[in-house]
């Protein structure tokens, strides 16, 4: 890459983003061993393959076609988190859907406003409003619902459809804080389910994902599979 190019954006630390388009990868460019499905949760697998294929099709045809599961879990790590939280909240207009239980792993919740440790963070709180603002642009920036479920104008937690919902956070990860929050904002906001958090100590944001055969990475899965087999 010339070093001569304009620069129009830094997205420190993973890309640099120049004037005439073009984009510099720095990191972020690896890629992890695909991780086959445990048995415990084959079935669910196999339907949250189905909509990840489908998602563009909307939430009203994957439910048409999967309303009648007996469980149906929606889980997903980091952005993918916020996704699932998104879906369950829609979920609620659909009296046919049985059972749904959500698993979210170091959930990509933020905000304007630092809270707890993120308040001794200011690097990396700058470095994650800039994420957010490069990849989902808003002029409500960082508390935007999307990414703030905790700000006025959110759909309440209330609403969640699932009865049953187990949180991971990293105690490491600049992320975890918010990961509590929505854990305590969901117990309190009157909502009927049962949630359960965990808190992996000496770990970052989705360390299962960089280090799938550490220690903290098996006892992650096998709390997420003991979860499924009790829902």
């Amino acid at each position: 890459m010339s070093p001569s190019k304009d620069v129009s954006l830094e997205v420190f630390p993973y890309l640099r983003v120049y004037k005439d388009g073009t984009i510099e990868r720095y990191a972020g460019t690896e890629v992890s061993p695909r991780t086959p499905a445990p048995a415990a949760y084959e079935d669910s697998w196999a339907s949250l393959q189905w909509l990840v294929a489908h998602v563009n099709g909307g939430i009203e045809e994957w439910l048409e076609d999967y309303a009648d599961f007996e469980r149906v879990f929606l889980a997903g790590d980091s952005a993918g988190a916020n996704i699932a939280h998104q879906f369950a909240l829609r979920m609620k207009d659909f009296p046919n859907m049985k059972r749904l239980q959500g698993i979210a792993i170091h959930p990509y919740f933020w905000g304007k406003e630092p809270i707890g440790e993120e308040a001794n963070e200011s690097l990396k709180k700058s470095m994650v409003d800039n994420w957010w603002m490069f990849v989902c642009p808003s002029n409500k920036g960082c508390d935007d619902p999307y990414i703030n479920p905790f700000v006025k104008g959110a759909p309440s937690l209330k609403g969640l459809a699932s009865e049953s919902v187990l949180v991971f956070v990293a105690e490491k990860d600049i992320l975890c804080e918010r990961g509590k929050l929505y854990y305590e904002k969901l117990v309190k906001s009157g909502w009927k389910g049962k949630a359960e958090i965990v808190e992996t100590k000496g770990e970052d944001h989705v360390f299962h994902i960089f280090n799938p055969d550490c220690e903290n990475a098996h006892l992650l899965i096998k709390r997420w599979a003991a979860f499924i087999n009790g829902a």
